[in-house]
């Protein structure tokens, strides 16, 4: 794939500009079959993630050609650990909603509704349509549970930095499990993660701990994902330089010689 990929951005970049664009998006096309079936399957999905959010060039593929594309996207990212989910949520909002009135589905319309629009109540019923979707999909029926695990997470994860006392009741209809079922999982949650919350069995109640991230903390989050994209930026420049130097002088319009 990265061979092939060299192959097009280096050796094509003089071609026709139609080409281009059309042979990225093949490239995309067949490269889900891989990305979706590389073991472990985590390897492939971030690297969807990596080639189609963060290569300029490939996002403007799929925004101009195949925003269809979208959802494999999203869903490479709904299943990603969470440490890097939270760098890639970010992006990715931002992309769905440049195209949401080119392309919806109950996979980009979740990531909607729980991020930009904070309504919990439409992230449940599109968590229910998402599961049909990822049945019916070739691609996604293989990670159908991690998609289900991780998308609850998200919304506890998200309804947590909103609320300070939730009712486990009411967050079971929201993950869409029984209330004991939501009990042993928010558990497990607080036991594995580093959610500084505790059970009230009497009330039914999840109580979480007031905790202000410190202005330190601010500004590492918000610098994490630059020295990544100055590094694709930098290796893009130096591909260009070199097609530039390779290429015909006619092709790149540098006058005659008299």
């Amino acid at each position: 794939m990265q061979k092939l990929k060299d192959v097009i951005d280096n050796q094509m970049s003089l071609d026709n500009p139609l080409v281009l664009l059309q042979q990225r998006t093949w490239l995309i096309y067949w490269g889900l079959f891989v990305f979706f079936n590389l073991s472990p399957a985590t390897k492939g999905r971030e690297a969807l993630v990596q080639l189609c959010l963060y290569q300029p060039s490939y996002l403007n593929a799929i925004q101009t050609t195949c925003p269809h594309v979208l959802r494999y996207l999203s869903a490479a990212v709904v299943v990603t650990s969470s440490s890097k989910r939270r760098n890639y949520i970010k992006e990715l909002i931002r992309v769905i909603e440049q195209e949401r009135y080119a392309y919806r589905d109950p996979i980009t319309e979740f990531i909607e509704c729980l991020y930009v629009n904070f309504d919990f109540d439409g992230a449940e019923k599109k968590l229910k349509e998402c599961e049909t979707v990822l049945m019916n999909d070739f691609f996604l029926i293989a990670c159908h549970d991690d998609f289900i695990e991780n998308a609850r997470v998200m919304i506890f994860e998200t309804f947590c930095r909103i609320h300070r006392c939730i009712s486990i009741s009411m967050l079971a209809r929201k993950l869409n499990m029984s209330t004991e079922e939501a009990e042993r999982w928010i558990v497990n949650m607080i036991r594995t993660t580093s959610l500084d919350a505790k059970i009230d069995l009497k009330l039914g109640h999840v109580v979480m701990n007031a905790h202000v991230q410190s202005v330190h903390q601010q500004v590492i989050e918000k610098t994490k994902g630059l020295a990544f994209r100055s590094q694709v930026l930098s290796n893009n420049v130096e591909k260009r330089a070199m097609a530039r130097k390779t290429g015909p002088e006619w092709a790149w319009g540098r006058p005659d010689h008299q």
